[in-house]
């Protein structure tokens, strides 16, 4: 398919316009909006942006949490001409005033935020604000007082292939964000690697990760402008399980820390033993995971992806013994998404296959390169990594490293920038020695160290209820035992100048607000390296298996 994504749009009015496309909790009472009442909105509001006479492609802030308007604000801001740059609603006020800053935005959508005052410390106060319905008003237009004042955009205006529709900002888990610069071609695309796995048909999906990411972009909002997917939307981690059970979604995308999020609410309720043995019989297996799945509100979904991170297997083939058709995808915010899992057919290791029109290639030093209609125009105001990241020849270099088997499917391996050498001088690439940690249900978060040291290491942010356990001296005894047992099995599965010295284990909270968790929930690996590198030589030392670190 080659509709760009308004001409869309204009065909589901058209064609459907009675037919539900997007539901909103609003106060914990669900409100609809037809394809028609969708369009009738966007185009008011597009009137309204078209009458205060910006330059075309002006930059406009959606600075939201996944919310109905932010799909109706994205349709007006294309339909008036301009450009779309989201902002994750979670950053701390320094990092989105840098963004605001840098991306030299016009106007601002506002909707709800992780900080009622993170609107007023990071917008610049001579920017022009609107207001979505669902947050408090502070002077602000309001979105509902232009739908009522303004008559709709009567045209079909349409966006060439090559103009700059977004500018979506990378997480920055090695340095500070880039916005990645994509005209309107990459949409089409993006809709056709997905369908690869969900085919060319309606689904319905809860859009609950953050919209500004180039994964819920193209997995929910994308493919539901392509195909009228039915989106649902949640007020909150409060009601997220209400809004999911209300949802039914036959589509559902997460990442891995998240996954393993749910697999722990499982394991606060039934031990792992108890259930692996469940699951093994032959038909009580089957109902138990149907009634796990029904309790998470999982019970209708027909496809599932992983991506943003690596999946540790055994948390993958953990899903996929509950009949949770999970399998991996993979894309950059750079060049959108390029591999999936063709036919929802799930290969343990592999995050899925080429999709339609990409070309992927494995350089000499083991690096992913990737080029299709897809790749981005450049980085905003940076010709300088623009011209870095991209070959001669137009293939744009992920940084991640991989493989390829024959018949096109991808492995990523490691990111070029983690590797690490030891004293002995080899090479480590931490993920694959993360994975098999993080594959335990007591790990939180794992990061794995040791440049210039005789050995890496790994430090372990214990989970909540692992923390617990950890209060008291038969708690500890027994975790300590079970992360040595654990330690013994990474080290048999790598290399020999992977295995690890130590696991440090620790109590501590990682997380966007301490600067070291991405609003993507990646690991910042830079300030997380500057704040335990110092302890390493020390922990070494001491010569224990497993070293105790906490607060």
């Amino acid at each position: 398919m080659t509709d760009l994504p308004l001409a869309r749009a204009y065909h589901w009015e058209r064609t459907s316009p009675q037919e539900i496309f997007l539901t909103q909790p609003i106060g914990g009472v669900p409100r609809d909006w037809t394809w028609a009442q969708t369009m009738d909105e966007s185009r008011r509001v597009a009137n309204h942006l078209l009458s205060q006479n910006w330059p075309p492609g002006s930059h406009i802030v959606i600075f939201s949490k996944n919310c109905a308007w932010w799909i109706m604000a994205e349709l007006a801001i294309w339909m008036s001409g301009h450009v779309t740059v989201p902002i994750y609603p979670s950053l701390t006020s320094q990092s989105a005033h840098q963004l605001f800053e840098h991306c030299d935005p016009i106007a601002c959508f506002v909707g709800p935020l992780d900080s009622p005052d993170l609107s007023q410390q990071a917008i610049p106060p001579e920017l022009y604000v609107i207001h979505f319905p669902n947050v408090a008003r502070t002077g602000a237009i309001n979105w509902d007082e232009i739908v009522k004042k303004t008559e709709p955009l009567p045209a079909n205006p349409e966006r060439r292939p090559d103009e700059i529709a977004t500018i979506i900002y990378t997480s920055g888990t090695t340095g500070s964000p880039k916005g990645a610069m994509h005209h309107f071609l990459m949409f089409p695309y993006i809709a056709g690697a997905v369908a690869q796995v969900t085919g060319q048909r309606s689904h319905r999906a809860l859009s609950y990760l953050p919209l500004a990411h180039i994964a819920e972009r193209g997995l929910t909002e994308t493919m539901a402008l392509y195909y009228s997917w039915h989106l649902f939307f949640t007020e909150g981690i409060t009601t997220f399980i209400t809004d999911l059970k209300r949802a039914q979604p036959t589509v559902f995308f997460s990442v891995p820390r998240l996954y393993s999020k749910f697999q722990q609410n499982v394991f606060e309720k039934i031990s792992r033993d108890k259930l692996a043995q469940l699951l093994k019989l032959p038909v009580i297996g089957t109902l138990v995971g149907k009634y796990i799945l029904r309790q998470m509100g999982f019970d209708h979904v027909q496809f599932a992806a992983s991506g943003s991170a690596a999946l540790p297997l055994d948390l993958l083939t953990w899903f996929r013994s509950l009949g949770f058709p999970l399998a991996e995808g993979y894309g950059t915010t750079e060049i959108g998404i390029t591999h999936t899992a063709l036919n929802g057919e799930c290969r343990p290791g592999y995050v899925g296959k080429t999709a339609p029109g990409v070309e992927t290639r494995i350089s000499e030093t083991g690096e992913v390169l990737l080029r299709s209609p897809m790749n981005m125009v450049g980085y905003y105001k940076n010709p300088e990594d623009t011209n870095q990241v991209f070959t001669p020849d137009g293939f744009l270099r992920t940084g991640d490293l991989g493989q390829l088997s024959a018949d096109g499917w991808l492995k990523i391996t490691g990111r070029i920038k983690e590797q690490f050498k030891t004293a002995k001088g080899e090479y480590v690439t931490p993920a694959k020695i993360e994975s098999l940690i993080s594959s335990d249900p007591a790990v939180e978060h794992c990061l794995v160290l040791g440049t210039n040291l005789r050995a890496p290491c790994a430090i372990v942010v214990l989970t909540a209820a692992a923390a617990r356990q950890a209060a008291t001296e038969i708690g500890r005894q027994a975790l300590e035992n079970r992360f040595k047992d654990l330690l013994e099995s990474v080290n048999s599965h790598v290399e020999s100048h992977e295995r690890l010295a130590l696991i440090a284990l620790l109590n501590a909270q990682w997380t966007i607000e301490t600067g070291f968790i991405t609003p993507t929930l990646k690991l910042r690996r830079t300030p997380l390296e500057s704040a335990y590198n110092a302890f390493l030589p020390a922990w070494i030392e001491r010569n224990e298996r497993i070293v105790w670190h906490l607060t």
